[in-house]
């Protein structure tokens, strides 16, 4: 990142400028650079930028003084100097330096209602739209419960939602049947109005803002159409296939593209978003591509070792217990687990904890041989 000018050399004043030299010099650099006056020309916005950070700072009296101290490094929150300063947190990149252009000119320039939509970093500019563009529609959100082996291995589902259809009598124009969407005579069919005004720093400016009489369309409905009162669409219930890709977790979303709202002046429809809740599972846990259970074992078993059958998702599966297995013990089952969201054939394992489980009844029969294995062991179990 190219290192910051100091705020006096942007400025072009003397370390000892008043104030009124520090107005002056902005007005001059402001009326130079303004975007207005430099269409397309981002050189001259970023002086322009630049040079309503340096008034910024070097307007403000207290400001002034942490600069002329510490210097930029009085505005870097993650510096000693930026906290001594106490303006560590100044954020110059969501000023809005029409503001300040406003403030010295009396808001001459830039008047007439235009309306700027920032692309750039600062103060609005660094290009414009109008309302008579094509937009996309909004996007549309929903959710769906599904299954925890659902989730793990994939779906198709169905879902309702509140659709916006286009209206079968005006075919979408809004206009009654018979009749059509009429140019604006206002705008002339362009969606904006031009005024001139008279400045006395720039003489004549022009200023685009939007017509409000067709707002933007640069159509008007003289006759609306009774089914859809002139909007174009009809309100109702629709219902979509959604297809859950195997793998996919709780909270997260499949896009149905072109199932949202309308667009607006021939803008393509915006989207549905299906946001799945998976509900949670008795005896899986999941995390990420992993799938985690605990399953009791018999302490002879876990003596002697032997065959265990182990629920997965995909069914029982056989383990081998070693002799001498200790409780707690985790073994892998490699490729049980989730599928790769975008890789079916790519699959996460599952881990299993081995617990001895331990009987809360005996009967007379299991006692005697329990209390034979102790005594075998060198235990008596009747002393302490």
């Amino acid at each position: 990142m190219a290192e910051k000018r100091d705020y006096y050399e942007v400025l072009g004043v003397d370390k000892n400028a008043d104030d009124a030299t520090i107005k002056k010099a902005y007005r001059q650099l402001a009326k130079k650079y303004h975007p207005d006056a430099n269409p397309g020309n981002k050189e001259a916005e970023e002086k322009f930028k630049e040079a309503g950070e340096a008034y910024a700072v070097l307007s403000d009296p207290k400001k002034r003084a942490a600069y002329d101290q510490y210097g930029h490094a009085a505005f870097d929150p993650n510096s000693a100097a930026g906290q001594a300063s106490g303006f560590g947190g100044f954020d110059f990149g969501g000023m809005d330096f029409t503001d300040i252009f406003s403030d010295l000119f009396g808001g001459a320039f830039g008047g007439g209602g235009r309306t700027y939509y920032s692309s750039g970093g600062f103060g609005g500019f660094g290009g414009s739209s109008y309302a008579n563009a094509p937009q996309k529609g909004q996007s549309i959100r929903a959710s769906l419960r599904i299954t925890f082996e659902e989730a793990v291995f994939g779906c198709e589902k169905e879902i309702e939602v509140n659709y916006k259809d286009t209206c079968s009598a005006c075919k979408g124009s809004g206009a009654k049947a018979g009749t059509s969407p009429v140019t604006c005579e206002r705008c002339k069919g362009r969606g904006k109005i031009t005024t001139i005004q008279n400045n006395p720093f720039f003489g004549q400016m022009q200023s685009v803002s939007t017509c409000p009489e067709c707002h933007g369309k640069g159509t008007v409905i003289k006759e609306k159409c009774p089914e859809c009162r002139g909007t174009g669409y009809i309100a109702m219930k629709k219902r979509f296939k959604v297809n859950i890709p195997a793998g996919i977790d709780n909270g997260q979303a499949v896009r149905l593209s072109g199932a949202g709202e309308p667009g607006i002046n021939g803008g393509p429809r915006g989207d549905l978003l299906v946001e799945v809740a998976v509900s949670p599972h008795p005896i899986f846990k999941r995390q990420g591509s992993s799938i985690f259970s605990t399953v009791p074992v018999s302490y002879a078993k876990m003596v002697l070792g032997g065959p265990l059958r182990i629920k997965t998702v995909d069914g029982m599966v056989e383990y081998q217990v070693k002799p001498g297995t200790p409780t707690d013990t985790k073994v892998r089952l490699k490729g049980k687990g989730v599928p790769m969201l975008n890789n079916r054939n790519a699959r996460g394992d599952h881990y299993v904890t081995l617990v001895v489980e331990v009987p809360t009844t005996l009967n007379k029969e299991q006692k005697k041989a329990l209390s034979a294995f102790a005594k075998a062991c060198g235990e008596d179990p009747e002393k302490a």
